[in-house]
């Protein structure tokens, strides 16, 4: 018996229905994204017509390597990371993200640096781990008419909101977040 794939291409799909509703779209830098009252996740071949009809807009990612992440944290975060899709996780956020040209004219170690040897991105995720489940799509790989280089996606519990919150303060305060350029918060419930 041969399992299917496992899918890697991601439509997040704003509109009038989907499984999640919006609570919230707020711009953290830069342009929001038009108003949207439900948001679908649609995995490649999935075809959820229900969601893609009524779009007011996409955003397409791809789950990829992981680019900064030494073997001793990805084996931490193996370690403690569960799931998404768990049947309390009943709120979730999107946030997508776009770094400037500073970041991207720095080389893969510089990137590194920054990422965590200067905001301790990995270790600070770690914290809030198993709560928040989370799995970064990336965009920039896709084509030059993405509109953002990453969409973030977090589930968690709602008593685990509060941790959430603490968890993104601490990251948009570390010296990576100098490099954003545009990033929209969008906070959601099912």
């Amino acid at each position: 018996m041969t399992t299917p794939p496992v899918p890697r291409l991601f439509t997040f799909v704003g509109g009038a229905s989907g499984a999640w509703r919006v609570e919230q779209t707020r711009p953290v830098v830069g342009e929001s994204l038009p108003a949207a009252a439900a948001l679908g996740v649609v995995a490649a071949g999935a075809g959820d017509a229900a969601s893609e009809g009524d779009a007011v807009w996409r955003l397409r990612g791809i789950v990829s390597n992981e680019r900064y992440v030494e073997r001793a944290e990805k084996e931490a975060l193996v370690a403690k990371q569960e799931g998404l899709g768990r049947p309390a996780c009943t709120r979730a956020a999107l946030i997508p993200i776009r770094k400037n040209a500073a970041w991207w004219a720095l080389t893969q170690d510089e990137r590194r640096h920054v990422f965590e040897a200067q905001s301790q991105h990995i270790a600070i995720g770690l914290r809030y781990l198993p709560a928040i489940a989370r799995r970064l799509h990336h965009c920039r790989d896709l084509g030059p008419d993405e509109p953002f280089d990453f969409l973030t996606w977090f589930e968690f519990t709602p008593a685990d909101a509060g941790a959430f919150e603490d968890l993104v303060g601490t990251l948009r305060d570390s010296p990576e977040w100098r490099f954003v350029d545009r990033e929209v918060d969008i906070r959601l419930s099912r």
